[in-house]
């Protein structure tokens, strides 16, 4: 039996992407989402968030995406979460440094919000 997937930390320094992404995963996939605008903040919430997936923009002023994986791997709580790399960089090169990091995929940008939930699932699902 495979847990479902319900709480997604969701990282984006954008506001317009974070709103259009939170909008389609809550409202029309019934997610729990908590949305962040910036690594800090990510590290400030996720702990208590306690979120199945982290879905995390790579591009961030201050702390970027891969830096707040990083980090947020160093909570015991969030060794073993899942993560989720989000980018307009999709370079082979790049792609393979977020995998070697522990990401289970790379989501390029601009993404189809209307098959953002679905591809979130299939990613899931593959690796449970």
């Amino acid at each position: 039996m495979t847990k479902p997937l319900v709480r997604i930390l969701y990282v984006e320094d954008d506001p317009d992407i974070q709103q259009i992404a939170v909008m389609v995963l809550e409202s029309l996939s019934g997610f729990t989402v908590a949305a962040c605008s910036s690594g800090n903040e990510a590290l400030a919430r996720a702990v208590e968030f306690n979120p199945d997936l982290m879905l995390l923009d790579v591009m961030m002023p201050g702390i970027d995406g891969p830096e707040t994986l990083r980090e947020l791997r160093k909570f015991p709580e969030l060794v073993n979460t899942p993560a989720v790399f989000m980018t307009a960089k999709v370079q082979p090169q790049e792609v393979q440094e977020y995998l070697a990091m522990g990401a289970l995929a790379v989501i390029a940008k601009p993404f189809d919000p209307m098959t953002l939930a679905d591809e979130l699932r299939s990613i899931w699902d593959k690796n449970q």
